[in-house]
């Protein structure tokens, strides 16, 4: 059984990590962390949950012996936590949005000294969809125009997603081009006409959409439509807590959902 600790464990996700792993019989929650002051601390996490008492606090440190940190959080929160956690030798699950280089160089550090999972989606579906959107633009070839749409909902903080992002590079290694020439966010005005090898990514927010993504290529003739839509959270979690259970005994490395779910 894989001891999990879960960070932000009584936000929206952190709650729903919690009483799914909680489901898992594979798993265990023996530590779920909460920011100091929140109306949480000190309450039974089981009944912070409303499930029965799990025997664990919410707390704002480190307790239990964990073996895997769960995060999705924000990059300020994950640059303390992955400190922790490379300094107590302690896996990281990273499902955190809107991390920067900065973030992204120290996850990249600290995977020299435990293993860590980092990914911008962890669903199942959206990392098919990585996989196919490359290997798609590469076979329509150049005369495809390509645009990238995703919806979230009104509270989301980045814009585009990480997983508009991650499509975006997926692309551009599918194609052999820098993501840094060819992307353009949004359009606006009266030259605003597509130029020819440009990826369009635009981001919506609006209600309680948990999050839709949508590829278009097309080109005089036809369009090919390639998308994704979660129905909630739950397929952020279970990805999520499927990459806790494969770390178990896994070698420092950076890893991706790439690798937990097709073994690359």
């Amino acid at each position: 059984m894989v001891k999990v600790a879960i960070l932000g464990a009584c936000g929206r996700m952190g709650r729903r990590l919690g009483t799914l792993a909680h489901q898992d019989e594979h798993l265990q929650v023996v530590c779920a962390i909460e920011r100091e002051g929140h109306e949480d601390l000190g309450k039974d996490y089981g009944r912070a949950l409303g499930l029965a008492d799990m025997g664990v606090k919410v707390g704002p440190t480190l307790t239990g012996h964990p073996q895997v940190i769960i995060d999705f959080t924000t990059p300020e929160s994950t640059t303390a936590w992955v400190e922790q956690a490379r300094d107590n030798g302690i896996a990281l699950v990273i499902g955190t949005t809107g991390l920067g280089d900065r973030e992204l160089d120290l996850i990249r550090s600290a995977a020299h000294q435990i293993p860590i999972v980092q990914a911008p989606n962890m669903s199942v579906g959206v990392n098919l969809l990585f996989r196919l959107v490359g290997q798609v633009a590469k076979s329509l070839g150049p005369e495809y125009d390509i645009e990238i749409v995703e919806a979230h909902h009104r509270f989301k903080k980045d814009a585009p997603s990480g997983t508009a992002l991650g499509l975006l590079s997926s692309i551009c290694d599918g194609i052999g081009c820098d993501a840094r020439d060819v992307a353009v966010f949004g359009r606006e005005g009266k030259s605003a006409e597509r130029k020819k090898g440009q990826i369009g990514v635009h981001a919506v927010r609006v209600g309680d959409t948990v999050g839709e993504h949508t590829v278009y290529f097309g080109t005089l003739g036809e369009t090919v439509t390639i998308g994704h839509s979660a129905h909630s959270r739950d397929t952020f979690v279970l990805g999520a807590l499927r990459a806790a259970r494969w770390l178990e005994g896994k070698a420092a490395g950076l890893y991706s959902m790439q690798d937990v779910l097709f073994g690359d």
